[in-house]
């Protein structure tokens, strides 16, 4: 099967490396070098590539950026190519160019294949191509969230589905109880909104307005109350148009524009544009005596009650009074009454929301136990597969009479679920507590791993568990820095021997400073500083022959030169490649 290998990565300006160019291969590659040559880069500059996060303490001081590129062969198909392309990245005949900048001052930056693209969408490749583990991910195994996760990991289908529902049903949960205990704890404040929104639409029931009715009103007594200057002006404007029967010799506007048509109508026979005029001053005739007569009819209805007018302030006054409260005028008062009555209706159904809530938050409760039982259940039987696979690991890197076993269990807690006849509490994750056990030889009772292993003996337990990985849920490359530490003799020679057992599955790339290890590697890469203490494209360099030779001596015994040293490199590597 064509897995995704990382070929090359280069590295510029990151910490004490200036310019250097990292090949790696298929296989197992150890990187060495001295303390503080800048091997741990390595494992720096591959965590930027893979969504790591940016720091700008790690850009070489004077530069302005850091810069990191890789090289990855994707194989056509693979869940981290077909995700790179979907993100518009090119794949160049199967390879992936991967690349990420900090500058100095902490900002980041990502490409994928030619494509500026979302650090994140560099972490999500990761997942499918890259395992990193350094001391720190050992550290992380001593937290019991991290040791649940890896046994979940493990298990596969048989834990992934019941907490995939269980995850549901608690977010549901958890939505359904912050309902009801806002509904419950602000019952008093509720009960008294209720009552205002109530008081107000009973204020408004009994005045009942209209729409629109504040304008009309308003309209109708500014009329009322100029009725005699309305009704006078109505009457000179009616006799200017129509006449004062009181005073027949007067002249009104009727009476002359009847004489200009008369005088017109004698002589419009003789021009088409004088009797079109003719006809244009009958028009203003008709129009006089219209106007005329409505004037007549509007002092006729003009109301001059006062009885009328005090009936339409008190009206007004009576909107003004909501208009106050509710809204700038009837309409915005009307849209608030509205909106009232909804919102009423809503708090006076609180008794029949809180009566369903409490019935789907108990129903809730009901199912999350029943899956919790199951998430359980697949946590013990993959536990003991789990712990067997590991315990087999150990007896192949040096700790043999070791044994890894797991503590799965729960706590009582009166506000919990019910499990098997139990109240236990529960989390996002089921009601399981798992904890890795380690008894290290014997006799000895078994005790968590941060209490009963020693460093040497947790990075062992480490690798084991990700070599037990590695035949369940695989991933292309492994990157281990300093998976040795605190191991040396028999045990540092089987961790090797383990390694290079691993890369027969995948590419394995180790920063080790342990001779026993790097003697299994199919490659050895040396990593070392020039006189002004950078590390520059010379220094890190293929070790074949005679070097690796020299430097697998310098690693033994701190001499190149060393008869004996070189003496026993020699031994190291005819071994490991007998154990091949």
């Amino acid at each position: 099967m064509v897995v995704s290998v990382l070929e090359e990565m280069r590295i510029r300006s990151l910490g004490v490396i200036d310019d250097a160019v990292v090949e790696l291969s298929p296989g197992f590659t150890a990187v060495t070098g001295e303390t503080g040559a800048g091997k741990t880069m390595v494992v720096t500059s591959l965590g930027l590539l893979l969504g790591g996060r940016a720091d700008a303490a790690l850009v070489r001081i004077g530069a302005r950026n850091a810069v990191v590129e890789g090289r990855i062969a994707v194989p056509d198909g693979s869940p981290a190519g077909v995700r790179a392309e979907e993100a518009g990245a090119e794949l160049d005949e199967g390879t992936l160019l991967v690349s990420r900048t900090v500058s100095a001052e902490g900002r980041s930056r990502a490409h994928l294949g030619g494509r500026s693209v979302p650090v994140g969408l560099l972490a999500e490749l990761a997942d499918d191509l890259v395992a990193v583990h350094g001391q720190s991910d050992q550290q992380g195994l001593l937290k019991l969230s991290r040791q649940r996760q890896a046994l979940d990991r493990y298990a596969g289908y048989a834990v992934a589905v019941p907490l995939g529902k269980y995850a549901e049903a608690y977010k549901r949960l958890r939505a359904v109880t912050a309902e009801l205990e806002e509904i419950t704890t602000r019952a008093r404040e509720r009960a008294q909104e209720a009552d205002l929104l109530r008081f107000g639409l009973e204020e408004i029931a009994a005045v009942e307005p209209r729409a629109g009715e504040d304008t009309e009103l308003a309209e109708e007594a500014e009329r009322l109350g100029h009725a005699e200057a309305l009704a006078s002006a109505a009457a000179v404007a009616h006799a200017a148009l129509a006449g004062n029967p009181e005073d027949p010799e007067g002249v009104d506007a009727g009476t002359l524009v009847a004489g200009a048509q008369r005088a017109l109508e004698a002589v419009r026979a003789h021009d088409p544009a004088l009797a079109a005029l003719t006809d244009r001053i009958g028009e203003i005739g008709i129009l006089l005596r219209d106007v005329a007569g409505e004037l007549a009819g509007y002092a006729d209805d003009l109301d001059a009650d006062p009885l009328r007018l005090a009936a339409v302030e008190e009206r007004r006054a009576a909107l003004t009074a909501l208009t106050r409260k509710y809204g700038e005028d009837v309409a915005e008062v009307l849209a608030w009454a509205e909106r009232s009555a909804a919102r009423l209706t809503e708090l006076e159904g609180d008794d029949e929301r809180i009566g369903e809530l409490t019935a789907e938050r108990d129903g809730l409760r009901a199912e999350l136990g029943a899956l919790a039982q199951e998430l359980s259940e697949a946590r013990t039987e993959a536990a003991e597969r789990f712990a067997a696979a590991v315990t087999e690991e150990l007896a192949s890197l040096a700790m043999p009479h070791a044994r890894v076993s797991f503590d799965i269990r729960q706590t009582e807690d009166p506000d919990g679920v019910e499990v098997n006849g139990r109240t236990v509490a529960y989390g996002p994750a089921g009601v399981d507590e798992v904890e890795l056990l380690l008894a290290p030889h014997p006799g000895a009772p078994p005790r968590p791993i941060a209490k009963g292993a020693s460093g040497g003996e947790l990075s062992r337990v480490m690798l084991a568990v990700e070599v037990v990985f590695a035949g369940t849920d695989p991933v292309p490359t492994y990157l281990f820095d300093e998976v040795d530490a605190g191991v040396g003799g028999k045990a540092a020679v089987e961790i090797g021997r383990r390694l290079a057992r691993l890369a027969k599955k995948a590419q394995v790339v180790v920063v080790t400073h342990l001779p026993q290890v790097a003697a299994f590697a199919d490659r050895q890469l040396l990593v070392e500083k020039t006189n002004d203490g950078s590390v520059t494209r010379s220094g890190v360099k293929v070790l074949e022959g005679e070097d690796r030779v020299r430097e697998l001596s310098r690693m033994l015994a701190g001499q190149e030169d060393s008869e004996s040293a070189r003496a026993h490199a020699e031994e190291l590597l005819a071994a490991a490649r007998a154990d091949a």
